[in-house]
This record gives C-alpha cells, structure tokens and sequence, in this order.
C-alpha cells in the first residue's frame, strides 16, 4: 500500500510526504489549500475544518473520510460553492469557488431530493431545461440516456413515492450525471440504505463511473465504503477536521475485500482515526 500525500503530525503542523502520480503530468482539478470554514449555531460559532490542504486530479475517485462532525459534509458544500471559507482558497478548474455551478453537482444522502410532483423522466429533465436551457425534445433525449444508464428505464415514468430507497437515489444520480458535470458530488448517498442495498449501489455506482469516468467527491464515515469506493482516500481527523493523511486505494475491489492487504489498510486507518497510529 502506497502512503502518499499529508499526515496530521497531531497538532498543527502538516508536513508533506509526497505526491500524487497524476501531479508530475496534469494539473489538479481540485485544490484545496489552508481552507478553514465556520458555520454559526444559536449559542457558538463553530470551526468546522481547519487549515485542511489536498488536490484532487483528473479521473480520481476521492473520498473524504472521518468521523461524525470532522467537517466533511461542510467541506463538500465549500467546494459546491454554497459556502465560503474563513480562510484558505478553493480552486475548481484552475478558477476560485465563488458560488454553485453545474460543473460541480451535488447528491445528498435525504431520499427526499426529488420532486414529488414530477416522474423520474421530468426530475431529471427539470435542470436541464432551467440551467443548461434545453429544449424538451433535446432534454427529454438526454434524460433517457442517463435513466438508461443508472437502469430505470422501466420506470421512466413513475413518481417518486413508488420508487424504493435505492431508486430514488439512482435518479438522483441520474440527474446530476445528465448535467454532465466536471465533478460529482456525494455526500454520504448511501449511508440511509439497508446493508444489502447499500452494497449493490456501490457496485453499481463504480460500473457507471467506467463508463462516464465522472470526476467524484464522495463523502463518507464508513473505512469498507471508502476503500471500495475511492480510488484516493483523504483521511480527516475528528473534530474541528484536518488532513490525516492521503491514500491511494484504487487497487481494491469487491474481490479483494476479504484480502490481507484489504483488512491491513482497514486496521491502519481504523488506527488513526480512533487509536494510536503505529505505523
């Protein structure tokens, strides 16, 4: 397993280890540099990352990984441009964050993200038509392929509340795939779906993203998620969030899971997260 990246030294220093490969030929897509951000409560003003630093490059799968409160949610708003740091810089395509984008599109964990009012079909075309100014017929044609693509044809027409968990959440994917965006991202989509459920969209999310080869920001608490999931994992330590550190996880799949290099990486970042990091 190949350690790259940054690694919290426990406090706040933050001292570099190496680089991602992509870096020596592209530039990143995404850098996150110093960026602390704050959000007010009724009693207190609460930090919510601190200085937190990392790229993420051109055709990466990159998790954001850390325990309930480190930041990582608020941290994914930041970069969708719905909130602004107290510090530090966020730069998306080699341009500042200001404000929300269709290059940067978001599917939230709530079941409840779609219209209830419209059919999985006019769920997706709604965007298309409001911020790219599709016509019906040219957002009709792209709503089917994508429908086609997360394998809901057959419920093209159907409204939301005859979906299950999982389908809405494939429509919700579906929809911001169609935007096609530089940038997907998922906060926590999964996470309010049953065990077995949960397991299936993961796969299938992964065979989606070998074909479309969408950028991805994926927000997650679960280690077995991220490792799956990402092809790079920023690990953030618990609250207010900093960079642990960065690892490179794409080798792994649904085969290796039960692997001794799997669980090896599993126990190193468990370790960090909720114990004394030997290694």
């Amino acid at each position: 397993m190949v350690f790259m990246g940054r690694q919290d030294m426990g406090a706040s220093t933050v001292a570099p280890v190496g680089r991602h490969p992509s870096a020596v030929t592209e530039d990143p897509l995404l850098s996150i540099d110093g960026v602390s951000l704050q959000y007010k409560t009724r009693d207190s003003l609460v930090t919510a990352t601190y200085q937190v630093s990392f790229n993420a490059y051109p055709g990466e799968r990159t998790v954001l990984l850390g325990p309930s409160g480190c930041g990582k949610s608020t941290l994914l708003k930041a970069v969708g441009g719905f909130m602004k740091p107290v510090e530090g810089t966020i730069r998306f395509n080699g341009k500042p964050v200001s404000k929300p984008g269709p290059d940067r599109m978001t599917v939230f964990q709530e079941f409840e993200q779609l219209m209830p009012w419209k059919t999985v079909k006019e769920n997706i075309m709604l965007p298309l038509r409001a911020s790219l100014g599709l016509s019906r017929a040219e957002a009709e044609k792209l709503a089917l392929t994508y429908i086609d693509k997360v394998n809901l044809t057959k419920f093209a027409n159907v409204y939301p509340h005859m979906l299950s968990g999982g389908m809405k959440q494939r429509t919700a994917i579906a929809r911001a795939l169609a935007m096609q965006p530089k940038i997907l991202l998922m906060d926590e989509p999964f996470a309010a779906l049953d065990a077995l459920t949960r397991r299936k969209m993961q796969s299938e999310l992964l065979q989606l993203w070998e074909t479309i080869r969408c950028n991805m920001l994926f927000v997650t608490h679960s280690i077995e998620e991220a490792i799956l999931v990402g092809s790079r994992i920023i690990v953030l330590s618990p609250h207010p969030g900093r960079v642990r550190a960065e690892l490179n996880c794409g080798e792994f799949d649904f085969d290796s899971e039960n692997s001794r290099e799997f669980n090896d990486l599993k126990d190193r970042i468990s370790a960090m997260l909720f114990g004394k990091d030997k290694h």
